[in-house]
C-alpha cells in the first residue's frame, strides 16, 4: 500500500486512481458538451444581430448564478447520478464558451475574405462552417482545458458535500470527505488525494 489505506483498510492508491479517472471522464464529457453547445450559440448570436442581443442576455442571466450553487441545485432535485451531474456541471460552462466564440466571431465578421465570400453569394452555413469556424478552434482548445479544471474541481467539491456520486463509487471529493474525520491520526487519507487532485488541475 504505497500510499496506506483508509478508515476502512482499503487501498488508497486504488482508490485515488479510480477516482482520478472518474474525474477525467467527467471533465471530458463536461468539456465536449459546453464546447459544442457555445460554439453553436457564439456562432449564431455573433453573425446575426439580431438574436444576439437577447441570446446574451439568456448567457449573462446563467452567468450570474454560481456555478457550485447550480450544480448543488440540480444534483438534490435530479439524484447524484452522472447525467445529472454533467448535465449540472455544464449548464455554467456554456456561457463562457459563448462569449469567446461571439467575440472572435465578431472580429472575423468584419474581415474582408468574409465580406468577399458574403458578396459573392456564399450560403450563410458555408461562411460559418468554411471561413469563421476556423478562426475559433485555437481560443476554444485553450477554453476547454480551463473547462475540464473547473469540471473536476466542481465535482470534487460535490463529492466533498455528499452530493456527488454515491459512496461505493470513488471520487477525489468523496475520498476527502471521508478522510476529514481521520486527519489529526492519519493525514494522508486527506493529503494524498487532496494533493492528487490539485495536481490534476493544474495539469
Amino acid at each position: 500500500y504505497w500510499l496506506g489505506t483508509d478508515s476502512l483498510g482499503r487501498d488508497l492508491l486504488a482508490r485515488v486512481l479510480y477516482g482520478g479517472r472518474l474525474s477525467i471522464t467527467l471533465a471530458a464529457m463536461v468539456s465536449a458538451i459546453a464546447v459544442c453547445c457555445g460554439l453553436l450559440i457564439g456562432l449564431v448570436a455573433g453573425y446575426f444581430r439580431r438574436v444576439d442581443a437577447v441570446v446574451m442576455r439568456i448567457m449573462d442571466g446563467i452567468m450570474a448564478i454560481p456555478s457550485l450553487l447550480l450544480a448543488v441545485s440540480m444534483v438534490a432535485l435530479g439524484g447524484a447520478n452522472l447525467l445529472t451531474i454533467v448535465t449540472a456541471i455544464s449548464i455554467p460552462e456554456i456561457p463562457r464558451i459563448a462569449r469567446l466564440v461571439r467575440s472572435v466571431v465578431l472580429s472575423v465578421r468584419e474581415a474582408p475574405y468574409v465580406e468577399a465570400a458574403v458578396g459573392l453569394g456564399t450560403p450563410t452555413a458555408v461562411v460559418l462552417w468554411r471561413h469563421i469556424l476556423p478562426s475559433t478552434i485555437n481560443p476554444l482548445v485553450v477554453q476547454a482545458t480551463f473547462v475540464c479544471a473547473a469540471a473536476i474541481l466542481t465535482e470534487a467539491a460535490l463529492g466533498f458535500l455528499g452530493l456527488g456520486f454515491p459512496p461505493e463509487i470513488p471520487s477525489l471529493g468523496t475520498i476527502i470527505a471521508e478522510g476529514r474525520p481521520f486527519f489529526q491520526r492519519a493525514p494522508w487519507i486527506v493529503l494524498c488525494p487532496g494533493i492528487f487532485l490539485a495536481l490534476l488541475i493544474l495539469a
